[in-house]
């Protein structure tokens, strides 16, 4: 898989992203809504014989603090590792930009999700944000290794 850093508005993103939130939706977790750009994220694109088959995303929370964002695989290319792959390319981006510590939130509906990150080296943290007090929110983190130049 070829991973690529996309702006916030490529179609390819929006696309990725509306099908993560249907999926949502139909797992009962989400609204559908439409996917909103946000210029203070950084997005990635996970690229498969031509076609865009996953995306992740992160964004700045605070001083050494990241978070990810937006992690989708399509179903057809799920239990291949990419999702993994999506995740050590965010956190090498971040790491590279002075963030070693990563924080993500996922949903208690999403037992595979919260397994990938569990064996990926994540650990449940209390909600943290936005996210404090919603009962389906399971927050994780992981202090990432420094940078070896």
């Amino acid at each position: 898989m070829q991973i690529e850093s996309r702006p916030a508005l490529d179609p390819e993103i929006a696309a990725l992203v509306t099908a993560q939130q249907r999926e949502m939706a139909e797992a009962g977790a989400g609204t559908g809504k439409i996917f909103e750009p946000h210029d203070d994220v950084e997005y990635l694109i996970g690229v498969v014989n031509g076609r865009a088959v996953a995306c992740a995303a992160w964004r700045t929370l605070e001083a050494g603090v990241a978070e990810l964002l937006r992690m989708y695989v399509r179903p057809a290319y799920r239990g291949r590792g990419l999702a993994r792959q999506m995740i050590v390319a965010v956190e090498e981006e971040a790491l590279a930009v002075g963030r070693p510590v990563i924080r993500l939130e996922t949903g208690v509906y999403l037992p595979a999700a919260i397994a990938l990150y569990q064996s990926s080296g994540y650990r449940q943290i209390p909600a943290f944000g936005g996210y404090a007090g919603n009962p389906s929110s399971v927050c994780f983190e992981k202090q990432l290794p420094a940078l070896v130049q």
